[in-house]
């Protein structure tokens, strides 16, 4: 169930996220530079962490819509910056389940379903 507050960074993000993408393959996925998507990752159209041994930059597979971002994501990582969570924070927030969002067991596959206000209405409760 969904409570109001800062995720709890005790679960690692591998642990929520199935599937990641670096960003040679964002850029091949999408067909663009390499540095198109570090201008991506700059501008917050995305989010990137760095993973593994090797201190990788990567992106949740989930963020990769067929030709770019998914649009409903940068809005949403806005709120929930707004809220004061870090980049990490984020993306586990969007990855915690949530079985009373509609769409989805997760805030991310309620955006992918389409229920991006109210995802956003519970990323703005993060802020109280």
């Amino acid at each position: 169930m969904w409570h109001s507050g800062a995720v709890s960074t005790d679960r690692t993000l591998d642990d929520l996220v199935d599937s990641w993408l670096t960003v040679p393959d964002l850029a091949e996925k999408w067909g663009i530079s390499v540095t198109a998507v570090r201008g991506l990752i700059e501008e917050r159209e995305i989010l990137a962490v760095r993973r593994g041994e090797r201190n990788v930059l990567c992106v949740p597979a989930e963020f990769a819509g067929d030709g770019g971002p998914v649009p409903a994501l940068r809005g949403t990582f806005t709120v929930l910056a707004d809220a004061g969570l870090r980049d990490p924070e984020v993306i586990a927030w969007l990855f915690t389940r949530d079985d009373t969002l509609p769409g989805g067991p997760t805030p991310m596959a309620a955006l992918l379903a389409g229920h991006k206000s109210e995802v956003r209405k519970r990323a703005m409760e993060e802020a109280f």
